[in-house]
């Protein structure tokens, strides 16, 4: 299928690759919020009267149970990772129910950082979570994951990893590419690459200010049952916009979001190995542009 999809099915274990590794707990909390916007039909790419909006709470967090240093004088870090999001829909104006009401994605793993060499480092990850609709809630949508990156630093601005990613999302236990890359600039005004999560431009007003344009790729994904068949219901949405971020103190920082919701779509796909090769005969359901907000608090203790 495509990589969108692959992306969408691995986005909370490759979202952990670029995650906190320092022995303070770490973590965040986020709401985000998308207002109606017009459902536009695939089979004709026709903008109609139904109505979607979009509204998320979502919480990460790390907990360190050891950090040593190594010979380089570099970390070697064992962690456990709990992600979680819930998000609501209402749906307006549709002949037919054709997304669901409810998401939940939700996970928890552990993760090993440490170096192999002096510009090498290694990350072994491994999740197991539950991704539904709420409406049923059985062995089917507990969904595991794993990963091994090796990442290379080639200086304190410029990383690139890749790895071998195991998940069973498509039915069977299959392996994926992993890909991370981060690049962060200093200075006033920086640049900060983080894939597949965005990017983000700042620039710094004042030691406890920051004010960033930033676009987002995020999604969530289900187990679910349709036409008596098990499927793989893939969200997806870009996000950009201004974001200012505030420094409250050394353990919190609030981010705020205010732009538009680019593109935010969902795609339907057995769960079978195929159908990550095979052409959809129709584009994916999705909806017109509009308005995105989010908050965001991050916190160190």
């Amino acid at each position: 299928m495509k990589i969108r999809l692959v992306l969408v099915c691995c986005a909370f274990l490759l979202g952990m690759v670029t995650m906190w590794s320092q022995e303070k707990i770490r973590g965040e909390f986020k709401v985000d919020y998308v207002p109606f916007s017009n459902y536009v039909r695939p089979i004709d790419s026709v903008k109609t009267p139904s109505k979607t909006d979009f509204r998320r709470v979502e919480v990460n967090v790390e907990i360190p149970l050891s950090l040593t240093m190594d010979k380089r004088n570099k970390p070697r870090i064992w962690s456990i990772v709990a992600q979680g999001a819930y998000a609501q829909m209402e749906h307006k104006l549709y002949e037919e129910e054709l997304f669901p009401t409810e998401l939940l994605n939700a996970q928890v793993g552990l993760k090993h950082f440490r170096s192999i060499s002096d510009s090498w480092s290694m990350l072994v990850m491994a999740t197991v979570g539950v991704y539904t609709d709420m409406e049923v809630i059985n062995s089917e949508a507990i969904l595991a994951q794993g990963g091994v990156f090796f990442i290379k630093h080639f200086n304190d601005k410029v990383a690139l990893g890749v790895g071998p990613v195991l998940t069973n999302s498509f039915g069977v236990p299959m392996v994926l590419p992993g890909i991370y890359f981060n690049w962060e600039t200093q200075g006033d005004f920086y640049v900060h690459v983080a894939f597949p999560q965005g990017v983000e431009l700042g620039y710094k007003v004042n030691e406890m200010t920051d004010v960033k344009l930033a676009a987002d790729l995020q999604g969530m994904t289900a187990v679910i049952k349709k036409d008596d068949k098990n499927m793989l219901l893939g969200f997806q949405q870009i996000v950009a916009g201004l974001r200012p971020e505030f420094k409250l103190n050394e353990h919190l920082t609030l981010s705020l979001t205010a732009g538009s919701s680019l593109v935010r779509s969902f795609s339907y796909n057995e769960r079978k190995i195929k159908n990550i090769f095979k052409e959809k005969k129709e584009a994916d359901p999705r909806f017109t542009s509009t308005f995105y907000g989010a908050v965001k608090l991050r916190w160190a203790l």
